[in-house]
């Protein structure tokens, strides 16, 4: 090899494929020895279009247009895809966007409630003859206890909790987080007992305003709802930033 440097070309490629036909961008891996024609019949089966209708476009990774690929004999290694480049197949065949996701224009089988409600071989009445769902009297009985138990400790653990109170909240899914009791009551947005927060760091959702109605004021990002019972209230020292290191 006389020392050379020899430069081996992946003989695959990912690219991302969008159309005119979909809203949805989908990626895969082709063969840069296929031929165009052979790229077309392939994306038949991915964006819904004819192999003959096709005209395919090269976009680079930051969605710059580069060049129509148009010769279909050419070779997909012939032009300058690279890995996550954008092959856009305009369709010519008349489709419009969204044509086979739009039901708006479908027309639909009605049936009244009152003569759903005699026939015997629909799920309301399976679940009727087998006591499922809303139509347990007992469990929905059950459940509606359940939550109003629930809703009682949110109370309780409501009234515990004060305006300036230090906490710590704990939701399942969340990283733990620190900061000061801003809000104790109802909300519009949602039924219940909550508790607004303005937390240490901007890791909450909103600046104490939700749908238009202001329940308390802190920096944007810095504030947050949460149910009681996912409060700790403490003596929580404020997060230390390090601003004061060298």
């Amino acid at each position: 090899m006389d020392g050379g440097l020899t430069v081996v070309t992946d003989p695959t490629v990912n690219v991302r494929l969008t159309s005119t036909i979909s809203s949805f961008e989908v990626q895969r891996r082709f063969n840069r020895g296929i031929t165009i024609a052979d790229l077309k019949g392939r994306l038949e089966m991915v964006v819904g279009a004819s192999a003959p209708c096709m005209d395919l476009e090269l976009f680079s990774v930051s969605d710059k247009f580069l060049q129509k690929m148009d010769d279909n004999e050419a070779l997909l290694g012939s032009y300058p895809v690279d890995d996550d480049c954008r092959i856009h197949v305009i369709d010519k065949s008349g489709q419009q966007f969204g044509e086979f996701t739009d039901v708006s224009k479908v027309e639909k089988f009605e049936l009244s409630d009152e003569i759903y409600e005699k026939k015997t071989d629909t799920a309301r009445s399976f679940m009727k003859k087998h006591r499922v769902g809303h139509f347990n009297e007992e469990e929905v009985a059950r459940k509606k206890a359940e939550l109003a138990a629930r809703e009682e400790e949110q109370r309780a653990a409501a009234d515990a909790i004060s305006v300036g109170n230090r906490c710590k909240v704990q939701i399942t899914g969340q990283p733990t987080r620190l900061g000061t009791v801003m809000y104790v009551g109802t909300t519009n947005f949602k039924p219940g007992h909550w508790v607004g927060v303005k937390y240490d760091e901007p890791h909450g959702k909103h600046n104490g305003t939700v749908e238009g109605k202001q329940y308390f004021q802190c920096e944007d990002k810095y504030g947050g709802f949460a149910r009681p019972l996912s409060l700790t209230v403490g003596d929580f020292p404020e997060e230390d930033f390090g601003l004061d290191e060298m």
